[in-house]
């Protein structure tokens, strides 16, 4: 950690000053402006702000701390996972002929992607499903300001929840393809990967929301 950001940590913790420590501490190299320096010069049509909307923008793109690293890398993986069911996502709708992936032992993405297995639930191609569901997932990491476990503690636990079920689908489905194909679709495992990944980064946060809860 760097003397700059130590500084503005120092700056926002003290409580004797009466600030809020959420609202101070920023990364060394933000993204982006404030949200209050992009606000639109005009009226016009469409969606409108809030302190609240501002204080979500400037936390994920600016801020430092409070889980909120823990919460970037949950989006990352999500859009990991979401980028590797997307290649099979093509395949299932018929859009590439084959499924990319190196020509190893024990991976046939053309088969496992293709069985009736893959489109059984709902009648439609599971990559689909699994995109839905870990858009579900972005979403959750990205709601709320920085304060959430204090303010908010259900997303956290929301959050963590999800993450539990996207692994518990991930090793079903890693499972169903080792023993009734005896292959892996490479993509899938990579998903399968990302979301395990997942675990360790929401858990810090799902105990802070647990103490707040507990703390009532």
């Amino acid at each position: 950690m760097s003397s700059r950001t130590v500084l503005r940590i120092v700056r926002g913790a003290v409580p004797l000053l009466g600030h809020d420590p959420f609202m101070t501490v920023t990364r060394d190299h933000p993204a982006g402006p404030t949200a209050r320096a992009a606000r639109p010069q005009h009226q016009g049509v469409g969606r409108s702000s809030s302190p609240a909307a501002e204080a979500v923008s400037d936390d994920l793109r600016r801020g430092a701390g409070s889980f909120l690293e823990q919460r970037r890398r949950v989006a990352g993986l999500s859009l990991l996972s979401s980028a590797a069911l997307g290649v099979v996502a093509l395949y299932q709708y018929g859009l590439l002929r084959r499924v990319p992936e190196p020509d190893l032992p024990g991976l046939d993405a053309d088969r496992v992607d293709a069985s009736g297995e893959a489109y059984s639930f709902l009648s439609t191609p599971d990559a689909s499903i699994g995109l839905v569901s870990y858009g579900t997932t972005l979403a959750l990491a990205g709601m709320g300001a920085r304060n959430r476990a204090q303010q908010q503690p259900w997303l956290p636990l929301l959050l963590a929840a999800k993450v539990g079920l996207d692994t518990v689908g991930a090793l079903t489905l890693t499972a169903e393809q080792a023993t009734k194909h005896r292959k892996l679709c490479s993509w899938c495992t990579v998903s399968a990967f990302a979301t395990l990944a997942m675990v360790p980064q929401v858990l810090p946060e799902a105990r802070a929301a647990l103490r707040t809860l507990r703390g009532r």
